[in-house]
């Protein structure tokens, strides 16, 4: 274990100090915070799953009433799939991954620690929405016309809806974060195909969530439109996005599956990377067909979004295209076929030890294969309209998620040691999995034979009551195990054995070979796989003789993950010679990140209830949520905040992107889909009202010349950004600030212009939700107009700051700044058309 204790350096108050958790951006401290939050949040779900399986111990029972009850199983279902699942799993990202790859921390600390706060503070305001009168209680799915403000009226309906808003603007940060590093920040002689299995699974999960989550997003932002402004302001005949004029069922349906499928994946993926690592370490041998399984991978995440449609297979949709969705829905199934037997012939030529991680990945792959099975009858056409709906889907959908957490709870096993330097104990680790394993079979088997029995209602047939005891004593177990892991966890740390830095005894990746806990930033050197096998090159160092490679189990030597396997004691740290690229020392603490997150808790909380009280709690707290917001925002882009690249490292495919334009493009892609997304909301919403019927009333917007005049004042602001970009790249002050003030002039005249446009429909009666014309109008073109305002705060922040002399020794924010207008202005040209010429 490393002598060296993890809170000295970086200007860090001690571990022991809460500071330390408030500002610390470092990516061991931030992924630790992600553990113990998702934890909570585990608790905080299953307790309600607690309660309503005490509703289920009788037919029709009384402890809950119907309403509770459905807010029990909505916020059960939303907190486990997003505040415990995914964000457990990107705990052990958060701290592993960099450790993997060779890099001292993640490429953006500071939006690391922001994307942890903003996640906390979306858990905190669906928390807080039980006291606001009641939380959403339609559904997980929160399928239209449940989601509609009519059905679920309460300000705790609308938190929710914005809670997790806010959770997905978390893990956009998150993704381009974990993409941007990944891609950019991997040790010397470290290729794509060398990475380790968990890193890989990390790197699809990410990949799939830009996409999946932005989809999610956009529709989310319609939905607040519905619950905000269209309810609030529109009162009870108000027309909304997902109501019944334009078949808005439908339409919801389609955008949350879009998301909703490849979440399966997202929160499967990494349960599937800590599956390889620890089936590989507890059997002393590489995984079976690695290239294979990779391959395998990046189908399964290429596929997902494919598949979305047999979630809808009672809809109307035609039979030709659910036909379609049924093969590719079988289909995704053939990929993991090949991962499973990879796992299995792994074990079977293996040298098998039943430690406690490696029993509960085994468990983990027993329920997904059950899980796997049961899914392909939902896969069927035909058996779908006889199962969907019913606890046969809650059977199987546990079986396939919670195979997922059992992974995750092996790997929280496996890297505790590291994590921690203290050893568990093995007797409670298997007497975990032994209540959990029998627990969770308890709880969950028994619904597949109860199966007639519909989701989310608490009166049964009273045969069918056996199965709901059943289902009802094994919830208790299954709770009961996850008190035997807080007890062997909380023992452990006070009084646990020091644990070697490489306890395992085939353990083959990099975060074994250094300290236990690591050091703060991690490596002693830099570190390079260029040999073939691991070393840590010692800056200055001039022995010549000091260079040797780590022996490896086979005889070969220690390389990545795609190379040999490491046999106990011999993945040593090694020192090369004279490396004149010194590394540089980041940076590891922030108060901003924090102060953001309290700032977005509060002017969310505010939104909730904005427009649906005459009070002034909630306009209060929005405006003091948007001045915290501001003016830490402010302090964030002013703070000198050091997070240097490594000096050498493997960056394929983008060698020539420098790693924040990377960042950006990446965060432009999401973006890319959510006004596809909405844009696609318009174009379905309009086909089934009907295309040619789509205008009516007596004042039909917009008016042609000011949709024209505005669209000649943002192409012009993208000229203008330009100049300033070729001025900043001359050192022309002046230029540059001309340039910048004549683009910010434009943002103000395009805004002026659209307020007047809008001002003078509101003068004549014609509002967002007058109808479903007017609403994907004035929804649409206000999305792209809140991007403008941000675009306006970022130049107007540049412009204050170029006056002073910035950007003329570096010019790189006057370009990330232009990549970020030329998309807003784009988009707009798309728009014009849309809802100007056609």
């Amino acid at each position: 274990m490393s002598t060296e204790t993890h809170d000295e350096g970086g200007h860090l108050p001690p571990m022991t100090s809460v500071r330390r958790w408030l500002v610390t951006t470092n990516h061991k401290d931030v992924g630790l915070l992600y553990l113990a939050t998702s934890l909570f949040f585990l608790v905080l779900g299953g307790v309600l799953a607690l309660l309503f399986r005490i509703q289920l111990w009788g037919s029709g029972g009384g402890f809950l009433s119907a309403l509770n009850y459905n807010q029990a199983v909505t916020i059960h279902g939303l907190l486990m799939v997003f505040w415990f699942l995914s964000p457990f799993a990107f705990g052990f990202a958060n701290y592993i991954v960099p450790l993997q790859i060779g890099a001292k921390d993640l490429a953006f600390p500071r939006l690391n620690a922001l994307s942890y706060w903003l996640y906390l503070a979306s858990g905190l305001i669906v928390a807080v929405s039980f006291f606001q009168g009641g939380a959403f209680a339609g559904g997980w799915t929160m399928y239209a016309p449940l989601n509609m403000p009519i059905n679920t009226p309460t300000i705790g309906g609308t938190a929710t809806v914005l809670g997790l808003t806010l959770f997905i603007m978390s893990t956009t940060i998150g993704t381009v974060n974990f993409l941007t590093t990944i891609h950019r920040g991997r040790a010397e002689g470290m290729g794509l195909w060398n990475l380790p299995m968990f890193t890989w699974s990390i790197l699809l999960t990410v990949w799939m969530m830009l996409f999946a989550f932005a989809a999610l997003l956009a529709a989310l932002l319609l939905l607040s439109y519905d619950r905000v402004i269209a309810a609030g302001l529109g009162g009870a005949e108000a027309v909304h996005y997902f109501g019944p004029e334009a078949s808005g069922s439908l339409l919801w349906a389609h955008l949350f599956w879009f998301f909703g499928h490849p979440e399966v994946y997202i929160v499967f993926f990494p349960a599937l990377g800590v599956m390889f690592e620890v089936f590989q370490t507890f059997t002393g041998r590489r995984i079976v067909g690695r290239k294979w399984v990779i391959l395998a991978m990046v189908l399964v995440a290429v596929q997902s979004f494919l598949v979305w449609m047999h979630h809808m297979f009672l809809s109307a949709i035609n039979l030709e295209i659910k036909t379609l969705m049924m093969a590719t829905t079988i289909g995704i199934s053939l990929p993991f076929d090949l991962m499973v037997f990879s796992m299995i012939y792994t074990t079977v030529k293996g040298r098998v030890r039943f430690a406690t991680p490696f029993l509960f990945v085994l468990g983990s792959l027993l329920l997904f294969i059950l899980g796997g099975i049961t899914g392909v009858f939902l896969g069927a056409v035909v058996l779908d309209y006889e199962f969907r709906g019913t606890y046969w889907v809650v059977a199987h959908f546990h079986y396939v998620m919670v195979a997922g957490v059992t992974a995750l709870v092996g790997g929280l096993y496996y890297w505790w040691p590291k994590m921690t330097g203290k050893m568990y104990s093995e007797y409670l680790g298997k007497l975990h999995f032994a209540a959990y394993f029998i627990g969770f079979n308890l709880l969950y088997l028994p619904m597949f034979f109860a199966w007639e029995t519909p989701r989310r209602v608490f009166i049964y047939p009273e045969e069918l009551a056996i199965f709901q005891k059943m289902a009802t004593v094994g919830a208790f177990v299954f709770g009961l195990s996850f008190l035997i892991m807080f007890y062997n966890f909380a023992k452990s740390y006070r009084h646990g054995a020091e644990a070697p830095d490489n306890p395992w005894e085939y353990s083959q990746t990099a975060e074994w070979a250094i300290d236990s806990p690591p050091t703060l930033e991690n490596w002693k050197g830099r570190v390079s796989y260029a040999s073939g096998s691991l070393e840590f090159v010692k800056p200055g160092s001039n022995d010549a003789g000091g260079s040797t490679s780590a022996t490896a189990a086979d005889g070969g030597t220690a390389a990545t993950d795609g190379g040999a396997v490491v046999a106990a004691g011999q993945l040593d740290t090694v020192e090369q010679v004279d490396d004149s690229h010194e590394e540089p020392h980041p940076d590891h603490a922030s108060m901003w990140p924090a102060t953001i997150g309290l700032g977005m808790f509060v002017l969310f909380l505010g939104l909730s209830g904005l427009t649906t009280t005459s009070g002034v709690l909630y306009p209060a707290l929005t405006g003091t949520g948007l001045l915290i917001f501001l003016g830490a925002a402010l302090g964030f882009g002013l703070e000198e905040f050091d997070a240097p690249e490594a000096n050498v490292a493997e960056r394929w495919p983008f060698e020539g992107v420098g790693k924040n334009k990377l960042g950006v493009w990446f965060f432009l892609a999401s973006d890319v889909i959510v006004f596809g997304a909405v844009i696609g909301a318009y174009l379905f919403s309009r086909i089934a009202y009907g295309w040619s019927e789509w205008h009516h009333g007596e004042v039909v917007p917009p008016f042609l010349w000011p949709g024209m005049v505005n669209t000649f004042v943002l192409l012009t602001s993208s000229f203008t950004v330009v100049l300033a970009m070729v001025y900043a790249e001359r050192g022309n002050k002046k230029g540059l600030v001309a340039s910048l003030g004549t683009t910010l002039l434009l943002g103000i005249v395009f805004l002026g212009i659209k307020a007047w446009e809008w001002s003078y429909e509101f003068s004549h009666g014609v509002y967002p939700w007058t109808d479903i014309w007017y609403t994907s109008y004035f929804v649409t073109t206000g999305m792209h107009a809140l991007h403008v305002i941000l675009g306006l705060m970022v130049a107007g922040f540049m412009f204050w700051r170029s006056t002073n002399g910035a950007y003329l020794d570096d010019d790189e924010p006057v370009e990330l700044f232009g990549l970020y207008w030329h998309f807003v202005d784009i988009v707009w040209v798309f728009l014009f058309p849309m809802f100007y010429l056609m």
